[in-house]
């Protein structure tokens, strides 16, 4: 196949890329760069300095960071139980465990309503056994349970990736060198799997940040993140200047995520593909 034939296979994928990636970016740049007169401003960026803003997005933060770290320790444990199994048993676990994913976002999102309002499913297992009740919906911690549970996948992934791909004769060398299980997992298992730690973290802090439909959901929308605000603005207000620009913000850390990964993970050694 010569470079010609080659390259008319790949207008498809470039024009899919123009539609409906480079033309969305583009009207998100000039709304949030404009005002309602289509005159430069920096002001929807700058909105994000705002209380009621800063404040969603610090707690973004803060939310988005304690689900990254609840999922990365149950994520490594888990990665390495995998890694030991044998191989047409880890992969039938994997298959298990990234069964939900295949279900809709909205509707697993929906499940986990439904087991923690009050009259939710949980509560009524405890109430036929006589103990309280859980007042876990409508919280942060709902909203936190939330990520972890659609997010965790994105975490045991790509460090199970890397983790299949240490030789295990390093392993062995190093144990036959008198280092016990602790020095081998810091020395050798844990920097030969940063790749992956990175990725992971990378795949579940981004989307933790930006989601709104889990707050919307879990936190009854009393709890507003900086993924809600954006939303809001679109949605409700239809002040799409504003919310550009915060989108922009948002941007800004998905960049620095990428940029990250990209130092830490040079070689792709963390990615799930």
């Amino acid at each position: 196949m010569n470079k010609t034939k080659k390259k008319m296979l790949g207008i498809p994928y470039f024009a899919w890329s123009a539609i409906f990636i480079v033309v969305p970016l583009c009207m998100v740049f000039y709304y949030g760069l404009t005002d309602a007169g289509g005159a430069f401003t920096l002001e929807n960026i700058l909105s994000i300095a705002s209380p009621e803003h800063s404040k969603a997005l610090w707690l973004a933060l803060l939310l988005s960071l304690a689900a990254t770290v609840i999922c990365l320790l149950l994520a490594y444990p888990l990665a390495m139980i995998l890694n030991g199994k044998k191989k047409n048993q880890h992969s039938f676990i994997v298959l298990i465990f990234i069964l939900p994913m295949w279900m809709n976002f909205l509707l697993r999102t929906l499940a986990w309503q439904t087991l923690l309002e009050k009259t939710g499913v949980i509560n009524s297992i405890l109430s036929f056994w006589g103990l309280p009740s859980l007042n876990i919906i409508n919280t942060p911690y709902a909203i936190i349970l939330g990520m972890v549970y659609n997010f965790l996948p994105f975490m045991v992934l790509p460090i199970y990736n890397a983790l299949s791909k240490i030789d295990p004769d390093v392993i062995h060398a190093a144990r036959d060198l008198g280092a016990d299980s602790v020095q081998v997992f810091l020395r050798i298992t844990l920097p030969l799997t940063l790749p992956g730690i990175i990725s992971g973290i990378t795949m579940v802090f981004i989307p933790a940040l930006t989601t709104f439909v889990i707050s919307n959901l879990l936190g009854g929308s009393k709890i507003l993140l900086i993924g809600n605000v954006v939303e809001q603005e679109f949605t409700q207000a239809a002040n799409w200047h504003l919310g550009s620009g915060l989108s922009i913000v948002l941007m800004l850390f998905i960049l620095v995520n990428m940029v990250i990964s990209a130092v830490f993970d040079r070689e792709g050694e963390g990615s799930v593909l």
